[in-house]
């Protein structure tokens, strides 16, 4: 199948263009002239220019495109407005022009995130039916997102792949946490355990090939991460054994969480580059709980977690070294 991917020069991205690649697939990757193209160096697939917020741009990257597989967003901006442009605007934009340009279009994979739904309720895993609830301006914004695709709906099949939080080869967001642990420091926020669904990136880009495969996933929304929960002290202890550091674990009070997201977003106002680390994440990262369950997906579309968190992580280590990340 010919297939448009959104956001394949970055981490989530270009594992998934991997992973088509490998499958057979034709992939044709949208990107913008200012984009690095180093994780797509050497690989057999188009890339093309056009931007989201200028659908009609977009007529030669539709032409004869069988799927879009929609990964590319922002992270990080710096106000409420340019999050709601690069996520909702920008599914709008994507989709506007699938609906012109693309006749033959079977399927459109728009990949969420679980920040779409929110934080855990009361302990409980949230799943596809819990009432969304996100915190911050980039959850609210991957919600409407959502709500773009779901309106969709009525020209072609949308499915929503909500990612739990990712880790893996060629993450940089995560790296700070490898490094500090490589440093001998097993970081905690708060005073008590946090509960967290991780998922590797291998397991995120095969969601992706599921989606396509299985035909009873067309317009549905799926709740994507690992099968089971893990506290971030076991992850911390883990990452610490693998990278064979002792170290010793240190907690950070949530007042000290917040005061350094908030130093982190002034100072970033001097860059030309909005921090990722803001008062929102900082708000993000206090809550007791990020966890889902991926039962929908295990039922309908044969999705299981492959790679274990060990595994995972040694994987993600492995890789970090070998590239002088760490």
């Amino acid at each position: 199948m010919e297939i448009l991917l959104t956001g394949a020069t970055g981490f989530v991205g270009s594992h998934i263009a991997d992973r088509l690649i490998a499958g057979g697939h034709q992939v044709r990757a949208l990107t913008r002239r200012s984009s690095s193209l180093k994780w797509l160096e050497g690989k057999p697939l188009e890339v093309v220019g056009g931007n989201m917020l200028e659908p009609e741009s977009l007529r030669e990257a539709m032409s004869g495109v069988g799927a879009v597989v929609h990964v590319a967003g922002v992270t990080a901006a710096r106000d409420r407005q340019g999050y709601f442009e690069g996520n909702q605007l920008a599914t709008r934009g994507l989709l506007e022009a699938a609906r012109d340009y693309a006749p033959t279009l079977k399927q459109f994979i728009l990949c969420s995130s679980q920040t779409a739904v929110g934080p855990s309720m009361d302990g409980e895993p949230v799943t596809e039916l819990t009432p969304p609830h996100p915190i911050t301006s980039y959850g609210a914004s991957k919600r409407a997102a959502e709500e773009e695709g779901e309106r969709a709906r009525k020209d072609f099949p949308v499915t929503i792949l909500r990612l739990a939080a990712v880790y893996g080869p060629r993450d940089t967001a995560i790296l700070t946490f490898f490094q500090t642990v490589n440093k001998g420091l097993k970081p905690l926020i708060g005073m008590k355990d946090k509960k967290v669904n991780l998922v590797h990136v291998y397991d995120a880009a095969r969601s992706v090939e599921l989606a396509l495969e299985h035909d009873r996933a067309k317009n549905e929304t799926y709740m994507i991460g690992s099968e089971e929960q893990y506290t971030w002290r076991e992850v911390s202890h883990l990452t610490s054994e693998i990278l064979q550091r002792k170290g010793f674990t240190i907690k950070l009070p949530h007042t000290l969480v917040y005061g350094v997201a908030g130093i982190s977003e002034f100072f970033s106002m001097f860059q030309k580059k909005p921090s990722v680390l803001n008062w929102e994440k900082g708000r993000d990262m206090v809550q007791s709980g990020w966890t889902c369950s991926v039962e929908k997906a295990k039922r309908e579309m044969g999705y299981t977690q492959q790679v274990s968190l060990e595994e995972g992580i040694r994987i993600t280590c492995d890789w970090y070294r070998e590239h002088s990340w760490l």
